[in-house]
């Protein structure tokens, strides 16, 4: 691709952005030709959604300037992006659920019945959604319910919609955080096809293994800064880790057991409809327990069944040798177990809130003095300390959450639960959206829980991930557990091998 002899489709010069006490973006620049994917990437927080967010209308920039096809522009707000042929496919997906695919992809812009303006032409809107699938040759039916669909499928909709405004520059936001290996190849396929249609494609991900299948270039940002581009069959993933943080990253890499610890949790035969199938594992004092599996094995619904949060129709549930029972999520807490969802942002946070009233949320009676006033002093003294223990990167303690970085975002969700003094922490997809130099610190913090005694489910879809923290694996498949394997047994083959079994077999386990 000889970039040089043509016009860029967008270029980013000098942007700055400066929100209150913090500098967002200090001269960055970014630029993206027709007919290439262009990958974007950096650690949480260094400035990617913010850039982003301006050439999309989110955020007006403080200097700088944007070309659009050669031509200097101002973008005031989003829906004058979109006019420019400018569209974002977020990592939160934007669909209403009770609609159809075709009700979703022209919502506002829903074509009308000749001579009668104020009824809509349902044949004629489906016809356009059928075309515009067609093109992209998505399989999905312009009359289904969105939330009859897949994820994967729903992100195929939001691809849609926003092709449907005549779009020639996407940005993709981590789209393959919640898809299965088959769904990603097909996601590339599009998006290749796009490409290949003349479409420039801004490619926004933490997973680094991604960009060498996907990306022609890549824009490296540290710091609200511009690092670097490079051609990617120029550069390894090593290369990009080292521009992203400045630093030398060291996996860390589980803590060996020295010995066969107490059964701290153990669940017998549980069951539940079609998701729980006869599920029975151990978990011990001081070890990461992975649970791995494709996307539908059943893992998120044995968590939450633990938990309380779903019912269970069979099954038995044991802390420390003593039978319980666990109707709701309080019952769990009250017998130190904690859940963290893999959505912290909807079922781990209240993001309107500051990181202290985030922190105390689950033991805010713990803080209650006379009167039942909130004692300041101890709070401020209590976050304060587990700020510092989990090196969490705030202003201040009265931050809102949602201002932090996904990082620190889960280090909040983290530190309320150690607050609470839970001793069986279960980690849904720990590291989902954050980049490599926080996963590096959150494994640091697991590490540094299961040396103090707590015990820990982690569940990941990333093999990767569970092979360098678990001390055991449990694998799951349509609902069923099909294999336990001792951590120095375990490879990426074997656990494959069980996550595509429908039959139970439990070599290697350890109980």
């Amino acid at each position: 691709m000889n970039e040089s002899s043509r016009e860029p489709l967008v270029l980013m010069e000098g942007i700055e952005k400066h929100f209150p006490g913090v500098y967002a973006l200090r001269g960055c620049r970014f630029e993206l030709f027709p007919g290439e994917i262009h990958a974007l990437v950096g650690e949480n927080g260094a400035g990617k959604s913010t850039l982003v967010k301006i050439l999309t209308g989110v955020h007006p920039k403080d200097a700088g300037k944007i070309l659009l096809r050669g031509e200097e522009m101002d973008i005031p707000n989003p829906r004058v992006a979109q006019e420019m042929g400018i569209s974002i496919v977020f990592q939160e997906f934007n669909l209403m659920p009770h609609l159809t695919v075709a009700q979703n992809i022209f919502i506002g812009r829903e074509p009308r019945r000749k001579g009668m303006s104020f009824f809509i032409d349902e044949e004629a809107m489906n016809q356009k959604t059928q075309e515009l699938l067609d093109m992209l040759h998505m399989n999905i039916n312009p009359r289904t319910k969105v939330k009859d669909l897949t994820v994967a499928k729903q992100q195929m909709v939001e691809i849609a919609k926003a092709l449907s405004f005549n779009s020639d520059v996407l940005i993709m936001d981590e789209p393959t955080a919640a898809l299965s290996e088959g769904e990603v190849e097909e996601l590339f396929r599009i998006l290749r096809k796009l490409r290949d249609q003349g479409l420039g494609i801004i490619y926004i991900s933490h997973r680094l293994e991604e960009l060498h299948h996907i990306a022609d270039r890549v824009t490296v940002m540290r710091d609200g800064q511009y690092i670097g581009t490079a051609c990617m069959e120029d550069i390894t993933i090593d290369q990009i880790i080292s521009m992203m943080v400045g630093r030398e990253i060291y996996e860390t890499l589980r803590e060996r057991r020295t010995s066969e610890s107490e059964v701290v949790l153990e669940v017998k035969h549980l069951w539940r409809d079609k998701d729980i199938k006869d599920v029975s594992f151990a978990l011990r004092k001081g070890e990461i327990l992975g649970f791995a599996g494709l996307v539908g094995a059943g893992r998120t619904e044995v968590a939450r069944a633990i938990f309380g949060a779903d019912p269970l129709e069979g099954g038995e549930i044991y802390i420390r040798g003593q039978r319980v029972h666990i109707k709701s999520p309080a019952d769990a807490i009250r017998h130190g177990i904690a859940y963290l969802s893999e959505d912290r942002k909807r079922y781990g946070l209240m993001l309107g809130l500051d990181v202290a009233s985030n922190m105390i949320l689950p033991s805010i009676r713990d803080f209650l003095g006379v009167a039942g006033l909130v004692r300041d002093r101890k709070v401020q003294e209590m976050c304060e300390k587990y700020v510092e223990k989990l090196r969490v990167k705030t202003p201040s303690l009265v931050q809102r959450v949602k201002n932090l970085s996904g990082g620190n975002q889960q280090k909040v969700v983290i530190a309320k639960w150690l607050m609470k003094n839970c001793d069986i922490l279960i980690f849904d997809e720990p590291t989902r959206g954050i980049d490599v130099g926080a996963k590096n610190e959150v494994y640091k913090i697991l590490n540094e829980l299961v040396h103090e005694g707590k015990s820990i489910i982690m569940i990941s879809s990333e093999l990767p991930e569970i092979l360098r923290m678990s001390h055991r694996i449990v694998v799951m498949c349509e609902g069923r557990v099909t294999g336990e394997i001792n951590a120095d047994d375990a490879t990426e083959e074997l656990i494959m091998k069980y996550a595509t079994t429908r039959e139970e077999s439990r070599s290697f386990a350890l109980v």
